[in-house]
């Protein structure tokens, strides 16, 4: 029978039953009628075709499946996450079971306030997540015992990697020869060895780490404390390798079990110069490899070699403690090719899981974790041992490497069926880890497996082998005062509410594409059959994911236009960096070694730069012409003086100027006539979805950031996903891995850039949920009102701000760049008062200074309405009357509400008021909404603090949650 369900549609006539799309675009479709009446169009057909160049314009439509409903979209996910079996992991290697708090994945993964907020490059509106920061380089740098942590890294082997590097740099001049622990995780080494091979650095492995000759010409020696196989050190032996390797000059770097700090002397204590690992078992689920936080410290005098985000504390301009990113001027950002890393995305939304893991727990608390752990492996290996299975090593935390002699296949597919998953060592060996989350009956069912009466009683055998640790840790008190959920509720309450996310308001950052993470997209990475699933299960019981991982591969080649699809990188650095490999590894199979020069255009992020670096290319700049294009004069001159030696070009399009450059093709030819790659960066593809393809107008491989185009969320820097599309040449050197192979038959060795298989797999199902409910011509859609949300916003504005960069027939791409300079200039309002003043206005500020300085480069994306879009262009033409008044006289140019913007309550609040402009002008600039909200209006954002003082926050460094006498020492 047809029931004829009736169709509900809004005042505007738009379907908001049938069309996820509705949902997610912000305009109505009367709304984008007037909008593009306004610029003197029809339809979003006649906006692409005028803003787009012809040549590049796809003639087709997306060969994607329909759009679902969002009903079926959950269905079919939770489809997906029925077919994976996570069983009780047990495998080890680097991930762990544990027990995430539901007050911490209720309050901070499933909330909006954390997951949708940004890197915290605008301090003021920031204080929550920059808070929680600094309690994980807190928890870390206490736990590993040295003074300085970072705000987290992309996973344990790639944070490995960059100790390598950190080490390679600090030591320059002491040789290219890296001394490797035989016990080092399989996925860190093939971490360590993609990376280091880059660098053209020897890589010597051993299981004799303090004799070994290799150390004679070494720059630095990694340890794994406990090794794979389990093996806890003695303190002692680790005090001698570091003895032994500081009289040669070797740098220490020990790759560490945070948890197994919480009980054993720490790296810092015995001489280890740098510490990395992962937080993974501090509450953050398996989630099928990550994402997971990295964490890396290091000691005295490697504060600027560090790589990745640092917090640090300063202070506001009324003195008040104030947090804020710290020494920046070692970002890719800012240093380019010459910076400490490539990383931009990190890992912050699970950094701050872990963290408050930690703040939840307490010290005793992860100290009582640890060591219920440890004895219940003692107590393991002890019924093994009543039942003749030894371990192999008598010293260990939660780790048991067992003989199996010809059984190990045997006894890990019984466990398996018991519903628990071993790793399977080799034909004769099984590897068996304990986690916070295994239960009795798991332990029996493990013993069980190996044909051993779980009723036996036994004694524990075996001891941790390290020197137990007597000192405090996480004595702050911010790790002694939430221990109730109650407490911890309000704790994330109260930093939530310090911090500007998208659940506030509009992020008009410009290249960072900020736009909706729909709910339905985020619900299924909570599911069990998601979240608790070991990276390396057998593949049977991830069928789930597999299935997930491939159509959304084929999704993202249709959408992209090339052959083959690689999602192991995760992050978009990552994933330049992997694009970069494979276009090295092709030109080294072909024989042509010298090609190792990367163009890259002065626009471009600078990632790109720091990338090329890092896959061993010289970076060569190509200028931009006045009209903001690439310079393809200038780039024959770079090519002529190049030649044989270009191995690729990396270009960003449409290019960070904002415009859709009409001369794109004929770079691409002139860079392959010159035998080079072309690398487009896919930064900026939610202006290309559905309307062109990079591997058809001359890309051989683009990296595509996920978490913009495709919805999964920025989490206040991290998690990303940065996968990389390919030409059919390039397929081969695809990324692989040591442990579980890639399917796709046609990749070959080629190296390893995550930890896990398929990097942060946890989160996949955002972007699969995304595209599934916009379908092809919901994504199409998306594209083009990006386009025009842009270009109203370029032309409302245009009369108050230059436009610095236009494209064919004076429209913009997805973004534009207002240029302040001469304003600026004439009235002695900078580009930063004027960011710090939109938030008096209820609004996070766009991209400051790049990629031209003195210019804020605006991005809306399609999720904003008519409504935000026009309160944004409201307040900055507002703001505009601001500097006129401080242009006239009016204001003094060193006291009005832009330079000291912006005005937290504590100055509106205060007796006394000085300044020659009123309270109400300061803080309530757009006016005070009263009553209910009711359709319009919303309540005012106050900001925690006023303009920081980052200077003072560099000159006395401070990157530990500070103490009374902490803060003594820094005033």
């Amino acid at each position: 029978m047809q029931w004829g369900a009736q169709t509900q549609t809004d005042a505007a006539g738009d379907d908001l039953t049938a069309r996820f799309e509705s949902r997610h675009i912000g305009p109505t479709r009367n709304d984008a009628l007037s909008m593009l009446e306004s610029l003197g169009l029809h339809s979003l057909d006649q906006l692409s075709d005028r803003a787009m160049p012809a040549q590049i314009r796809m003639t087709d439509s997306l060969q994607l499946p329909p759009a679902r409903s969002e009903q079926a979209t959950t269905a079919r996910l939770s489809e997906l996450a029925a077919l994976n079996n996570p069983r009780r992991a047990m495998i080890g290697m680097g991930y762990y079971g544990t027990v995430t708090p539901s007050v911490i994945r209720r309050h901070v993964v499933e909330n909006a306030g954390w997951y949708t907020a940004y890197t915290p490059y605008q301090p003021e509106i920031s204080q929550g997540r920059l808070e929680a920061l600094l309690n994980f380089q807190t928890m870390v740098a206490d736990l590993t015992g040295l003074p300085l942590a970072g705000a987290s890294l992309l996973d344990e082997a790639t944070a490995v990697a960059e100790a390598a590097a950190l080490a390679h740099r600090a030591q320059r001049g002491k040789g290219d020869t890296l001394v490797v622990d035989a016990g080092l995780l399989p996925q860190s080494l093939a971490v360590v060895q993609t990376r280091m091979g880059a660098l053209d650095i020897k890589i010597v492995e051993t299981d004799d780490l303090a004799t070994s000759p290799a150390l004679d010409e070494a720059f630095a020696v990694i340890v794994q404390t406990p090794t794979t196989d389990g093996r806890m050190q003695s303190t002692g032996e680790l005090t001698e390798l570091a003895d032994a390797a500081h009289a040669k000059g070797v740098m220490v770097i020990a790759a560490a079990d945070l948890l197994a700090l919480t009980m054993a002397v720490p790296p810092g204590q015995w001489g280890a110069d740098v510490v990395v690992g992962t937080t993974q078992r501090f509450g953050v689920p398996l989630y099928y490899g990550g994402p997971h936080a990295g964490y890396i410290s290091v000691r005295k005098g490697l504060e600027r070699q560090l790589p990745g985000r640092l917090v640090g504390v300063s202070r506001d301009a009324d003195g008040v403690v104030a947090y804020r990113l710290a020494l920046q001027t070692r970002e890719q950002h800012i240093r380019r090719e010459r910076a400490t890393s490539n990383i931009c995305t990190a890992q912050v939304l699970l950094a701050v899981v872990a963290a408050m893991y930690a703040v939840y727990h307490g010290p005793s608390g992860l100290r009582r974790i640890a060591h219920d752990i440890h004895q219940r492996t003692r107590l393991l290996a002890g019924a093994l041992s009543a039942g003749g299975v030894k371990a192999r090593h008598e010293s260990f935390f939660d780790t048991l490497t067992v003989a199996a002699p010809g059984k190990a296949a045997d006894v890990v597919a019984r466990a398996r069926e018991l519903g628990v998953h071993l790793r399977l060592v080799d034909a004769n060996t099984v590897g068996i880890s304990v986690g916070e989350d295994a239960t009795d009956e798991d332990l029996n069912h493990v013993v069980a497996a190996f044909g051993i009466n779980p009723d036996t009683q036994a004694d524990p055998w075996g001891g941790f082998g390290a020197t137990l640790r007597t000192d405090s840790y996480l004595g702050h008190r911010v790790f002694n005062s939430y221990h109730s959920e109650t407490q911890l509720m309000r704790y994330l309450r109260t930093l939530e509410d310090r911090d500007f996310a998208l659940d506030r308001g509009m992020i008009p950052l410009g290249s960072c594409t900020m736009k909706l993470n729909p709910a339905t997209a985020m619900e299924p990475i909570s599911y069990p059959g998601f979240a608790n699933l070991h990276p390396f299960a057998p593949a049977e019981d991830a069928r789930g994911y597999r299935i997930l991982i491939d159509e959304l591969s084929d999704w993202l080649v249709q959408v992209s236009g090339y052959a083959a699809c690689s999602l192991q990188p995760n992050s978009g650095a990552s994933g330049e960096f992997t694009g970069l490999l494979a276009i090295r590894a092709y030109h080294e199979s072909r024989a042509d070694h010298d090609r190792k020069v990367c163009l890259i255009p002065s626009s471009a992020h600078g990632t790109n730069a720091a990338s090329a670096a890092m896959a061993g290319l010289k970076v060569v700049t190509v200028h931009s012409a006045h009209d903001g294009q690439v310079d393809l004069a200038d780039l024959a001159t770079k090519i002529a003086e190049n030649p044989g030696r270009i191995a690729a070009i990396m270009v960003t399009y449409p290019s960070t100027h904002g415009v859709f450059e009409d001369t794109i093709t004929r770079l691409c030819e002139m860079v392959h006539e010159a035998g080079g790659q072309v690398y487009i960066d896919g930064a900026n593809m939610n202006a290309l979805v559905g309307l062109a393809r990079p591997g058809r107008f001359g890309g051989d491989v683009t990296h595509l950031n996920l978490h913009k185009t495709f919805a999964i969320p920025h989490g206040g820097g991290g998690p990303g996903v940065g996968p990389i599309v390919v030409a059919d040449h390039l397929v081969e050197f695809l990324p692989n891995h040591p442990v579980v192979p890639m399917p796709d038959a046609r990749i070959g060795a080629g190296g390893t850039v995550s930890a896990a298989p398929w990097g942060s797999a946890g989160v996949l199902a955002i972007s699969y949920a995304y595209i599934a409910m916009m379908g092809p011509d919901g994504l199409t859609k998306a594209t083009q009102m990006a386009l025009l949300n842009a270009n109203y916003i370029a032309d409302r504005l245009s009369d108050y701000y230059p436009v610095l960069y236009t494209g064919a027939n004076d429209l913009v791409a997805h973004e534009c760049i207002l240029d302040l300079r001469e304003l600026s200039a004439s009235t002695g309002v900078s580009v930063d008062d004027v960011a710090k003043r939109l938030i008096d206005y209820g609004f996070h500020a766009p991209t400051m200074s790049f990629p031209v300085p003195g210019t804020l480069m605006v991005e809306p994306t399609e999720s904003e309405d008519l409504g935000e879009l026009d309160r944004f262009c409201d307040a900055m033409i507002a703001i505009r009357a601001e500097m006129d008044k401080v242009a006239s006289g009016a204001w003094p140019v060193d006291d009005n509400p832009l330079v000291n913007a912006p005005h937290p309550v504590s100055r509106i609040g205060a007796d006394e008021w000085s300044h020659p402009y009123p309270r109400s002008v300061a803080a309530f600039p757009a006016g005070h909404h009263t009553g209910p909200i009711e359709g319009e209006g919303s309540d005012k954002y106050w900001p925690a603090v006023a303009r920081i003082d980052n200077a003072f926050g560099d000159r006395h460094l401070l990157c530990v949650a500070p103490t009374d006498e902490l803060l003594a020492q820094q005033q």
